[in-house]
C-alpha cells in the first residue's frame, strides 16, 4: 500500500522497544565474526528543532528603522501547512508590536496553491502588556490586540512566490505616513516552524496571546531590540528529517547494486526510494541481478527522530552489504554506504555512510519545499548524475542524523 512516508507514527517505537543496542568501540569495527546471522539497525538520531528557517530584517538607512514610505523584504522557503511569523515594534509606542495571528501568515491554500499578492489583512497590532500606554510605568497584563487600530492600514504585506524553489519573498512596507498612527517600524525577526508530517513543531512562535509576555518579545515591543529573540531563534533553528524504511542487500562483486556515483539513475527503483521512501520497486528489480544473495527491508513505516528500525540478514565470508534509506524531508536524497563493506563485519557503520542526491528531482530547501513528499508533493523532474549532497543547505552532518550498526 502506498504510504505518505513522512507521517510521524509511534508504531516503530513500540515495535523496537524490546531491543537494546550494545555499545561498540573502534576495535569492534575491525573484528570478523563468521557466523551467518546478523542484525542491522538504523537509528534516526537527529535533534528536533522548532524552526526550519529564521532570521531578521531592518531598514537600510543609517538608523536601521523602517520609516513611513520605506520597505524591506524577507526571503524564505515553505511548504503547505507552514506559515511565516514575524514581529517588529510599533516605534511610536511604549510596548506595541506588529505580528500576525499564530502560527503566522498563511502561505498556501488547502489545495496546495501558493498565496501571493497583498496579504496585509494578516498583520495585527499587539499590546505587550508590560508598560502603561500613557505613563510608561511597568505593568503586568496579558498580550492582547490593540483596540480601534487597523494594523493593515499602517503596514502593507505583499507575497511573491517562486514555484520551482518553493521560495517566498515577503515585502513589508510602512504605510503609516499621514495617518493618526504614523510610526517607524523597528528591526524585526521572522521564522518558519518545522513540520513533521502531521503538525508544526511550534504553532505559537514568539508569544502566546492572552498570556504574559516573555523577555524576547518584550525587548522588541519596548525597545525594538531583536538581540534576545534572534539568539533564541538561532538556537532553535535547523533542518530535521524522518527516514524511510531501509533496503539492505547482500551481494558478491565489486559494484554496489543500489547506486553508482557519477552515473544517472538506472530506473530500477532508487528514484522511488529517494523521492517517496518506497522500497518495493528496487526490491523487486534487484532480485533478477547476478550476485545478489539476499534482499531485506528494515521497517515498514517512517522513522521519526529518536526511533529506529532493524532487520536480520544472513552473510557468509566474501559477501558484501549495501543499504539505502531516504532523507525524508528532501525532494530526492538518500543515505547509503559510500564505500564497500564486508557483510561479516560487526560494529557501527555510520562513518561509511553518506548523503546522496539521486539527480531525479529539483532540490528545494529540506523540510520547506512544497514539492517534497512531506507535503504530499511530487518533485519537479530533472536528469542529473548521482552525486553527494553539497553545502547549498545547512544539512546536519551524517552522524548527527543517522546511526547504522551491525550486531
Amino acid at each position: 500500500m502506498k504510504r505518505t512516508f513522512l507521517k510521524i507514527t509511534v508504531a516503530v517505537a513500540g515495535i523496537m522497544t524490546a531491543f537494546t543496542l550494545s555499545s561498540c568501540n573502534d576495535s569492534d569495527n575491525n573484528m570478523m565474526d563468521l557466523s551467518s546471522q546478523r542484525t542491522i539497525i538504523f537509528e534516526n538520531v537527529i535533534t528536533p528543532k522548532d524552526f526550519v528557517e529564521s532570521g531578521n530584517f531592518q531598514g537600510t538607512g543609517a538608523v536601521p528603522v523602517i520609516l513611513p514610505g520605506q520597505s524591506v523584504s524577507v526571503k524564505f522557503s515553505a511548504g503547505k501547512t507552514q506559515a511565516l511569523m514575524f514581529a517588529t515594534m510599533y516605534g511610536a509606542s511604549k510596548d506595541w508590536f506588529f505580528a500576525s495571528q499564530q502560527p503566522g501568515i498563511k502561505l498556501f491554500e488547502t489545495n496546495g496553491k501558493a498565496i501571493t499578492g497583498d496579504v496585509s489583512s494578516s498583520v495585527l497590532l499587539w499590546d505587550n502588556g508590560t508598560k502603561d500606554n500613557m505613563t510608561g510605568q511597568v505593568e503586568s497584563k496579558p498580550i492582547a490586540q490593540v483596540p480601534n487600530v487597523n494594523a493593515s492600514q499602517l503596514m502593507k504585506l505583499n507575497l511573491d512566490y517562486n514555484e520551482m524553489t518553493s521560495e517566498f519573498t515577503l515585502t513589508i512596507t510602512n504605510t503609516s505616513g499621514g495617518t493618526a498612527n504614523e510610526t517607524p517600524f523597528s528591526p524585526g525577526v521572522w521564522a518558519v516552524s518545522n513540520y513533521n508530517g502531521s503538525q508544526l513543531l511550534n504553532n505559537a512562535p514568539f508569544f502566546t496571546p492572552n498570556a504574559l509576555s516573555n523577555p524576547e518579545i518584550t525587548d522588541i515591543a519596548q525597545m525594538g531590540s531583536i538581540g534576545k529573540m534572534t539568539a533564541k531563534l538561532s538556537a532553535n533553528t535547523g533542518i530535521i528529517t524522518g527516514l524511510s524504511p531501509a533496503l539492505v542487500v547482500i551481494y558478491r562483486g565489486d559494484k554496489n547494486p543500489i547506486y553508482e556515483l557519477g552515473k544517472m539513475d538506472n530506473g530500477m527503483g532508487l528514484k522511488e526510494i529517494a523521492q517517496f521512501g518506497n522500497v518495493s520497486k528496487l526490491q523487486s528489480s534487484l532480485q533478477s541481478l547476478p550476485g545478489i544473495k539476499g534482499i531485506y527491508v528494515a521497517g515498514n513505516a517512517p522513522v521519526p527522530p529518536g526511533n529506529k528500525i532493524m532487520t536480520n540478514f544472513k552473510a557468509d565470508p566474501g559477501d558484501k552489504i549495501a543499504y539505502v534509506t531516504m532523507f525524508g524531508f528532501s525532494n530526492d536524497w538518500f543515505y547509503a554506504n559510500e564505500v564497500s563493506i564486508d557483510a561479516t563485519v560487526k560494529g557501527e557503520l555510520s562513518s561509511k555512510t553518506a548523503l546522496f542526491d539521486s539527480g531525479t528531482g529539483v532540490d528545494q530547501y529540506p523540510g520547506a519545499g512544497n514539492r517534497q513528499a512531506l507535503f504530499g508533493g511530487t518533485p519537479q523532474s530533472e536528469s542529473m548524475v548521482i552525486s553527494k549532497v553539497g553545502n547549498q543547505y545547512p544539512v546536519p552532518a551524517v552522524q548527527n542524523v543517522i546511526k547504522v550498526t551491525v550486531n
